[in-house]
């Protein structure tokens, strides 16, 4: 091969860098993999959907409370007649606590986001408590007193994060339908509307993003997405329900 050094030393150097080369580039794809896993983590219990012979589907918003969207949201929920689960950011709630009130006084289930929405992988175990327990300190002033579930931020997770969510006996909450991480899906209503019914079984749990402005069509697809389902013959309940049905 011509691109190889003339000596024995300097062909076996290359190989060698070659195969370190293919190493780290097969860990980095695997930690990639791992830390965005859906059905799995080291510690503790982890969820994206529920087995469940009955057709329930959860309805999920992540980030948030912001004023662009929340309202909005609110109002289609409200119209539509279903309850959500809203995974809301102690930044945003400590920003706009009307609206994590309004939330709450609405009857849907508020979870937790995190505080800073920072990817929490490589991170302290003091970094998480205190991004956990500070919003968990938030959605109580909300007046919700449900259980509190929570959702990695951007769903990525390693070690510390699942760690302290064992040890406080909390679940990690994921997802199998997302619609509108698709920007083919959600560049319309109907786009997100169809995926969401081609993709759905029973005891789902779907993520959408509506409360910031760009992500009008999300708050567009609700009261047709939610209509759609219903013809397909499911009922909507919050992610603590769904959990309670688990086999």
């Amino acid at each position: 091969m011509r691109f190889l050094p003339s000596s024995p030393r300097g062909r076996k150097g290359v190989v060698i860098g070659l195969i370190v080369a293919v190493v780290l580039a097969a860990s980095a794809y695997g930690l990639d993999l791992l830390v965005n896993a859906r059905t799995f983590q080291f510690y503790g219990g982890l969820t994206h959907r529920v087995d469940v012979p009955d057709k329930v589907v959860a309805l999920t918003f992540d980030d948030g409370p912001d004023p662009a969207g929340a309202v909005g949201l609110l109002d289609s929920l409200a119209a539509a007649g279903v309850p959500a689960t809203f995974y809301l950011t102690g930044r945003e709630l400590e920003r706009n606590p009307d609206l994590g009130a309004r939330i709450a006084t609405a009857g849907h289930e508020v979870g937790n986001h995190s505080y800073s929405h920072e990817r929490m992988v490589f991170v302290s175990a003091e970094t998480v408590a205190t991004e956990i327990e500070r919003t968990d300190a938030l959605i109580r002033r909300t007046g919700y007193r449900g259980e509190i579930t929570f959702r990695p931020p951007h769903g990525k997770k390693l070690l510390a994060l699942p760690r302290y969510l064992a040890d406080h006996r909390r679940r990690t909450i994921m997802w199998d339908v997302e619609p509108d991480s698709y920007p083919e899906v959600a560049a319309s209503a109907s786009g997100i509307v169809e995926h969401t019914a081609e993709h759905v079984r029973p005891g789902s749990i779907v993520l959408l993003h509506g409360m910031y402005q760009s992500r009008a069509t999300t708050r567009q697809a609700v009261v047709p997405l939610v209509e759609r389902l219903r013809g397909l013959g499911y009922r909507f309940v919050t992610v603590s329900e769904l959990l309670a049905r688990r086999p």
